[in-house]
């Protein structure tokens, strides 16, 4: 009898130790289809790590440790440049699965919230924007204690650019019930900003110093058409950006101007990348990451992100595409 109760035991405790990582970590296994060699990057917009980090993938195959003391959320940068959140909890791990090719199929299991965010995935693959605004409002009300529920208020209401889905988010927060995640807070602030600083409003009074050590502020685009965006190395899309404000400003004639927010962790980058591509327009880097004062007072919580201000300092659009950004710049 005891040597049963002894099997039992260590059968169990071999369960246990298959599913949770390291004590004071958090454990990303996974494997590819159709990728055998390559790179990934990962962030966290909510302060759960700093900088990036690399992930190799080799045979098909990579794994991270993270030091991890809390409950947040991992962004996957894969090589198209496509993003995958992953929440991440203090000694647990997770195995993710994913066709290079259809990245938006990758499955994570290991934990509930990364189960749940995986079923989610599945059920809009196939969905319609608006469908899937309104799946994600339906996931939110019935999953109120799960991180998956601030990822896609996050991503669906407060940085969708859409003065009425900002006002939904208003709407849906108090139902979000986590009451020791700061991160909350820090959404009811951001959602405040956006709505202060929706189109037709004046936007919110800034000071900053570019990467040559000069100051901006409201007061020096007055005048112009401005465009105020967001960019990272590492993010190929606003790369593009980058290069198509650029094309603008220049055959502009002066009457349009632009100021890049970089969230890369260090200036130096900011600086090297805007030397290596002849930028024109001045960047901010703090190397405060996400946690950046100006992106928050701005509203801009996404890379990449952008306000368009008219001349006389009101709003004209947020979250512009980067194909319609002509448009607004004349």
């Amino acid at each position: 009898m005891k040597r049963i109760l002894y099997f039992f035991i260590t059968i169990m405790a071999i369960a246990f130790t298959a599913c949770s990582g390291r004590k004071g970590y958090f454990t990303i296994e996974g494997r590819f289809l159709n990728m055998n060699q390559g790179e990934l990057y990962v962030y966290s917009n909510d302060g759960l790590t700093n900088g990036i980090d690399t992930i190799k993938v080799n045979g098909g195959r990579f794994s991270l440790d993270i030091p991890c003391k809390r409950k947040g959320t991992l962004m996957i940068v894969f090589p198209n440049f496509s993003e995958q959140p992953v929440f991440a909890e203090p000694g647990k791990s997770v195995d993710i699965k994913a066709d290079a090719s259809h990245l938006k199929q990758m499955t994570t299991t290991g934990t509930k919230d990364n189960e749940l965010m995986s079923d989610f995935r599945q059920a809009v693959a196939s969905a319609s924007p608006p469908e899937t605004v309104k799946m994600a409002e339906t996931f939110i009300k019935d999953n109120p204690k799960s991180q998956v529920a601030i990822y896609l208020m996050n991503k669906y209401f407060v940085c969708s650019g859409n003065t009425e889905y900002v006002k939904k988010a208003k709407e849906l927060l108090p139902l979000i019930n986590q009451p020791d995640n700061g991160e909350l807070v820090r959404m009811q602030r951001n959602i405040d900003m956006l709505l202060a600083s929706c189109k037709g409003n004046m936007l919110p009074a800034y000071n900053a110093t570019t990467t040559d050590g000069n100051p901006v502020s409201n007061a020096t685009f007055r005048g112009k058409t401005t465009i105020i965006f967001t960019w990272a190395s590492w993010s190929f899309e606003s790369e593009n950006m980058m290069r198509r404000v650029n094309t603008v400003i220049n055959n502009a004639g002066g009457s349009v101007a632009a100021l890049g927010i970089n969230v890369d962790a260090s200036a130096k980058i900011c600086s090297t990348v805007m030397k290596n591509e002849s930028l024109t327009y001045p960047s901010v880097c703090d190397e405060q990451l996400f946690e950046s004062k100006l992106l928050s007072k701005l509203g801009l919580h996404a890379v990449p992100d952008n306000i368009i201000v008219g001349p006389d300092g009101k709003v004209v659009a947020r979250s512009v595409p980067i194909d319609e950004i002509e448009r607004y710049l004349r």
